[in-house]
């Protein structure tokens, strides 16, 4: 009988997702920040005025704890999944703003059957966070720990 998660088998290279429609806040930038990465540039509105980015921009950090719970909300929760070891080639692009929208493009780039642990899979993804003009924000390669259905 299925558990209704997708297994190691069951992800495919070249596999695409995507979700999204995360409106950013100026309240919800402000408060990350205030507690985690504290700029002025993050937290202040007028000196950020006079930043390179000439405005609030949301945390590098609070972009990827938004776009993990997108991941989990519409990914994580349906596979067979077991964590991760981290993640590879993180950047980011493009300032996140007040009132910006955030949309993730995943896409199955590689897959390794585990050979100290037969019952897990890794399984790479290329994940692209775009805002609402199509833009690219931040990318990074997620490494995806997957419990095999037929181990072995």
């Amino acid at each position: 009988m299925s558990d209704g998660r997708r297994y190691f088998e069951d992800i495919a290279v070249g596999e695409r997702r995507d979700c999204g429609g995360k409106l950013v806040t100026k309240d919800e930038i402000i408060a990350f920040a205030t507690k985690f990465d504290p700029q002025p540039f993050h937290i202040d509105e007028e000196a950020a005025k006079t930043s390179i980015f000439g405005g609030l921009i949301a945390s590098g950090w609070h972009t990827g704890s938004m776009v993990m719970r997108m991941m989990v909300d519409n990914f994580t929760t349906k596979v067979a999944s077991v964590g991760s070891p981290g993640f590879d080639n993180l950047r980011w692009l493009k300032p996140v703003r007040p009132g910006d929208t955030l949309y993730v493009r995943s896409e199955c780039m590689e897959k390794i059957e585990s050979k100290s642990r037969p019952n897990l899979g890794i399984v790479k993804f290329k994940n692209e966070t775009l805002n609402q003009k199509g833009e690219v924000v931040m990318t990074m390669t997620a490494i995806g720990l997957y419990l095999r259905r037929n181990p072995g």
